[in-house]
């Protein structure tokens, strides 16, 4: 959601992995491993250097776990570089309490494309998270949207 609030406040634009794993693959060949998952970031930074090549000040939000792992940023960094972009980190966090909530809401309501979205996953995604060790700024997300929104645009200049 932080995303799209910060990409319709700037004219930017949101590449989403889940929405570009949904529009790829039928329901039975979706994986959800790291193998589709660095398939679909790669698809995801040919999209947005198509669209940076285009209009070199458009902002381009990358979203979706798609950065569990150092060399998936790394990956990020280096496309941002080869098209002389800059780039900003924003790691959202917030309470698992509040991650139950939010995917209990979601579901009940079929709203997301991600099939395997649920707590359990999430969980096991927390557990072999990687530090991110480039410079990065940090939202916690269990506060007002506004406030959050406010951070996400300082952020970025």
């Amino acid at each position: 959601m932080l995303a799209r609030e910060l990409a319709a406040r700037t004219a930017g634009r949101v590449v989403s992995k889940d929405e570009i794993r949904h529009a790829l693959f039928t329901e039975g060949e979706i994986e959800y491993s790291t193998r589709q998952d660095d398939f679909c970031l790669q698809i995801m930074l040919d999209v947005a250097g198509w669209i940076l090549r285009r209009d070199r000040e458009r902002r381009v939000f990358l979203d979706g776990r798609t950065f569990s792992r150092g060399y998936q940023i790394g990956n990020v960094i280096d496309a941002a570089a080869s098209l002389h972009q800059a780039w900003t980190i924003i790691e959202c966090v917030c309470s698992d309490d509040l991650v139950r909530q939010r995917l209990e809401e979601q579901s009940a309501q079929g709203g997301h494309p991600a099939g395997n979205r649920n707590f359990e996953l999430y969980l096991r995604v927390k557990e072999r998270f990687e530090a991110i060790s480039p410079p990065k700024i940090v939202i916690d997300t269990g506060e007002a949207l506004e406030v959050c929104i406010r951070r996400g645009l300082a952020a970025i200049g």
